[in-house]
């Protein structure tokens, strides 16, 4: 079995060498991409997300593709065409851009719901059905989406069902100071981008990936994941609460974060760590609490705070 925390080192290694003080937000992408989910990443413009999905499909040698939305942006941008060809009279299929390995869905919000389901089998299954012909994905493959949360003009809110296709939703936030001055002169001759190099094979990646499946989650853990998502559907500030894929995404999850950390078991911190970016968008909060400036982080901190913690024994 793989070592999964040397991976993670190594990877977070790379990483940084580009992505400066953004540890918490790298370790949840590498979460996602070791759980074989996809990652929505909302923040303001110019705070890294398109580099930080370059440098990770540089840093595992994945093909990188970029898909910019904008509102007339059709289905077939995205998934690919048939097209006739007139010297063999028959249809090719040529692929679109979500025939990649890591895919990066640039500014998502600003597509028409139509193309923004077009991803939904692509995240869900791995696989893209198109003139009723199904093409399998590349693998591994996550979707890297972004979107700015403070421009809303000419945006389409992303539907529940697409959200919840998310395992985490990540913020990077802006730098501090300090590091602000480390990235001014990283970047003085050249972009650090430039320097990285592929690190793991595809098949290390899977491997590490099924790794993950096997760390012990224990009667109590899964009894508290399960308690912390009904929390979320009993609550009277929330009109849609958290679906059994956030109960799954939690326990997927908190599989990948311990063995990350060089465990072969899972702890309520790892749950409690990764609660607000797997639960949090899988929330809506009613009209009545929103008035009152309820959130979904706001109310996934209370979960928290009241839930029971499970004690006792949490290896196998």
């Amino acid at each position: 079995m793989p070592d999964v925390k040397q991976f993670g080192e190594q990877l977070f290694e790379s990483l940084e060498k580009v992505m400066v003080g953004k540890h918490s937000a790298l370790e949840l992408v590498v979460i996602g991409l070791l759980c074989q989910g996809h990652v929505l990443i909302e923040d303001v413009p110019g705070v890294g997300k398109t580099v930080m999905a370059r440098t990770l499909a540089k840093s595992l040698g994945c093909t990188f593709n970029r898909v910019q939305f904008t509102p007339d942006m059709l289905p077939s941008d995205v998934t690919g065409v048939s097209i006739f060809n007139q010297e063999n009279h028959n249809f090719e299929f040529r692929a679109g851009p979500i025939f990649g390995q890591v895919v990066l869905a640039d500014e998502i919000n600003r597509a028409t719901p139509k193309t923004q389901a077009a991803l939904l089998e692509a995240m869900d299954e791995h696989q893209v059905t198109v003139d009723g012909v199904t093409h399998p994905l590349p693998r591994p493959f996550i979707v890297l989406a972004t979107q700015n949360p403070i421009e809303y003009e000419g945006t389409f809110p992303l539907p529940e069902a697409q959200l919840d296709r998310f395992l985490l939703k990540v913020r990077l936030g802006y730098p501090s100071q300090s590091d602000e001055i480390k990235i001014l002169e990283d970047q003085q001759l050249r972009h650090p981008i430039e320097t990285i190099q592929p690190i793991f094979a595809a098949d290390e990646i899977l491997a590490a990936a099924d790794a993950v499946k096997s760390v012990f989650v224990s009667a109590s853990i899964k009894r508290y994941i399960i308690d912390l998502t009904h929390r979320t559907r009993v609550s009277t500030d929330v009109y849609l609460g958290a679906s059994p894929r956030g109960s799954l995404a939690l326990f997927r999850a908190g599989q990948a974060r311990a063995a990350l950390n060089g465990r072969d078991y899972v702890l309520p911190d790892d749950i409690k760590a990764l609660a607000q970016p797997i639960l949090g968008h899988r929330i809506i909060v009613n009209p009545a609490a929103r008035l009152r400036e309820v959130t979904a982080e706001r109310i996934v901190q209370e979960i928290l705070l009241t839930a029971p913690v499970p004690g006792g024994s949490y290896s196998a």
